[in-house]
């Protein structure tokens, strides 16, 4: 759930103003922040306890650096990063989607050609991620943002390097001797602390397809401990699963991790239609266009605020000025200076230029028949106050009433 910016969150981070809150979680907060140029991301910064913990510096900068290498039209790509300043942070593009934990908690189970569409986009994902040499470990519904155009994987928070020096264990970047994961979604081998390999990403993927196939995780809810032992012992779930994809996913949680298929088969497995704009359809895709038009709105009206007080604005504070909310850095470009040395000099909104150049000398006259060169005002020319949107709860688009995914003519009821 989104929040607006309250006063212990900053005004910006880095070159980009803060616009709301998206969340919080074992690491730090998560803010809706936009480029100068109007790009909107996901900024996730670091928490101050655990910013002065150099170890945890350490792991944090290189899983930046696993991260940055990672590229595929199914993942959510770095922006920007600053491991190494007071309080680090994190910059990714922003995917403007509903989880798939809370689609399926509000929509109910997914129909089978929306199934074979997402598992698709996943398996194009991971094969994306251990291409550059990660596992991810931390593949779940909450991790997975449906988007206009397909299914986007979120969250390297916990991802480790693969050291391909030993036969493809991993060389962890998070705290030895932890157990990093969600119960319910993590391999086997993953849970006794052993070796893991890309195979332990293709049991959370088949237990992210069961989620979605059927409403609830394939070892069930409850205690931590109780979880944990199913996953240990006892088989998954899949009553529910559609009977074509049964086997592929049983197959994706075999507790042995030889006989899972492997990550560059998945995407052929699921047989899926290309997901495109659109494939989400009923009141989700309705949901998903309205979250657009509030996004659009949002940053339309952070353009228009920026211009108010004319097209000529202020230039952004210098690196080393402390933002008015958490004494954070802010690390904004210095303006370039203008040929005399001093600022640079920039024309007025609606009127001429100006009649002395950067040196003093008065320029020259302009050829005849020709009319000296002018600036127009556009600062307000051909706009029209329109309202920004919000994604606090205040301005959020309205649940749907008809809680059912619905394909052509086909209609699966919400559980």
């Amino acid at each position: 759930m989104t929040a607006a910016r309250g006063p212990e969150d900053p005004e910006r981070i880095g070159g980009y103003r803060v616009l709301r809150r998206l969340g919080e979680g074992g690491m730090g907060r998560v803010y809706l922040g936009a480029s100068p140029a109007g790009r909107a991301v996901a900024i996730k910064v670091v928490r101050p306890e655990l910013a002065g913990d150099p170890g945890f510096r350490a792991r944090f900068a290189a899983e930046v650096a696993a991260a940055q290498r990672v590229s595929g039209a199914f993942t959510s790509p770095v922006v920007e990063a600053e491991p190494d300043g007071a309080v680090p942070w994190l910059a990714t593009a922003y995917v403007n989607g509903l989880s798939l934990k809370e689609t399926v908690e509000r929509y109910g189970p997914m129909p089978e050609p929306l199934l074979r569409t997402l598992g698709a986009g996943l398996g194009e994902a991971l094969i994306a991620i251990h291409a550059a040499g990660l596992l991810h470990r931390d593949l779940k519904p909450a991790n997975i943002l449906l988007a206009k155009d397909g299914p986007r994987v979120i969250d390297f928070g916990i991802s480790r390097a693969v050291d391909a020096s030993a036969d493809g264990p991993t060389r962890a970047l998070t705290s030895e001797g932890q157990i990093i994961g969600s119960p319910g979604y993590m391999a086997p081998e993953q849970i006794r602390g052993g070796t893991l390999t890309a195979s332990a990403d293709v049991f959370a993927f088949g237990a992210v397809l069961a989620f979605a196939a059927t409403g609830r995780p394939p070892f069930g809810r409850g205690a931590l401990a109780a979880v944990i032992h199913r996953t240990l012992h006892e088989g998954p779930d899949l009553d529910g699963v559609p009977a074509s994809l049964e086997r592929l996913v049983a197959a994706c949680l075999s507790g042995d991790p030889g006989e899972r298929p492997p990550t560059e088969l998945l995407p052929s497995l699921l047989a899926a239609d290309p997901a495109a704009a659109g494939w989400l359809p009923g009141p989700l895709g309705e949901e998903l266009r309205q979250r657009e038009d509030t996004l659009l709105l949002d940053m339309r009206e952070l353009a228009r605020s920026r211009t108010r007080g004319g097209c000529c604005s202020a230039a952004p504070p210098p690196r080393d000025s402390p933002s008015s909310a958490a004494g954070r850095p802010l690390h904004w470009p210095r303006p370039t200076a203008g040929p005399d040395g001093g600022p640079p000099r920039r024309s007025r909104c609606g009127g001429r230029r100006s009649a002395t150049s950067a040196t003093g000398a008065s320029p020259s006259r302009s050829s005849p028949g020709r009319s000296s060169p002018t600036t127009r005002d556009r600062c307000t020319a051909g706009t029209r106050s329109t309202p920004g949107g919000s994604y606090g709860p205040a301005g959020s688009p309205s649940r749907p009433s008809d809680r059912t995914w619905s394909t052509g003519s086909r209609t699966t009821a919400a559980s």
